[in-house]
């Protein structure tokens, strides 16, 4: 077991101001071992308790933090592109972690979720597992055309086949804006970067999911690595029974490995 949070306060819910003052909303509940929640786009933390690991999570014991990423939810929404550039998703989460006096913490990302995730295994030495859910290899690539035909498509060019999406933007009454600059910005980490990761990684997508290219290619670019698919497509795949199996046993055996 490698450590536990030294925050023994009762569930939390707070605001703490991140690098650069922007507000940032998390929920932290239990006091076990940290396990983080990274939700994708056009969502927040809350989307999480919709999901079977969620529950899964804070049954077994652990301590489950979710955040609303900057842009998002009840979190700050700049409007410069400068506010979403050089990892400030990251370095929020690093600052949430430091701020939560949690030395050490495994990461569950989804879809969007994973981008990120991926950067903190650059860039946390207190990330110790990662599972990157419903992502191919195609965010490997920094001019990868679909993240480009959503930044244009919700900056407000005509993109028919996005038309569905930035409707729902605006009926939801989500900060347009500030989504296209969160896709303007997004982050990207090479092939070669991620053959450098050595901490244990999770790679889980749904059986259907092929949207952000190949869950099996990224699993390979790392050192240690599982490939695992679930039933579902990417809309789904991370609310079943059988992510929730597959992510709190990577857990488990991070925080509570077996004897050999």
């Amino acid at each position: 077991m490698f450590g536990q949070s030294k925050l023994h306060a009762q569930d939390s819910t707070h605001f703490f101001k991140s690098f650069d003052s922007t507000p940032i909303y998390f929920e932290s509940v239990g006091n076990g071992p940290a396990v983080l929640l990274v939700h994708g786009f056009i969502v927040d933390g809350e989307s999480w308790k919709k999901t079977a690991v969620y529950n899964a999570l804070i049954s077994s014991g652990y301590k489950v933090i979710t955040v609303d990423m900057r842009g998002n939810g009840r979190s700050g929404k700049p409007h410069s592109a400068e506010a979403y550039s050089n990892d400030a998703e990251a370095k929020d989460i690093m600052g949430l972690m430091k701020f939560l006096n949690v030395h050490a913490y495994i990461a569950v990302g989804y879809s969007r979720g994973s981008i990120i995730t991926a950067r903190l295994m650059v860039l946390d030495n207190h990330l110790k597992r990662a599972v990157m859910g419903g992502m191919g290899t195609d965010f490997t690539n920094p001019e990868w055309p679909r993240r480009i035909m959503f930044y244009h498509a919700l900056r407000g060019d005509s993109i028919p086949e996005l038309a569905g999406v930035v409707k729902y933007v605006r009926d939801s009454r989500l900060d347009q804006e500030a989504l296209a600059l969160l896709q303007k910005e997004q982050p990207s980490t090479s092939r070669q970067i991620l053959g450098k990761v050595k901490i244990p990684v999770l790679v889980i997508s749904g059986s259907e999911d092929s949207d952000n290219g190949s869950a099996q290619d990224l699993a390979q670019l790392f050192q240690n690595a599982k490939y695992v698919t679930v039933p579902g497509n990417h809309n789904n795949a991370s609310h079943s029974k059988e992510f929730a199996a597959e992510v709190l046993a990577f857990v488990d055996e991070g925080y509570h490995p077996k004897e050999k």
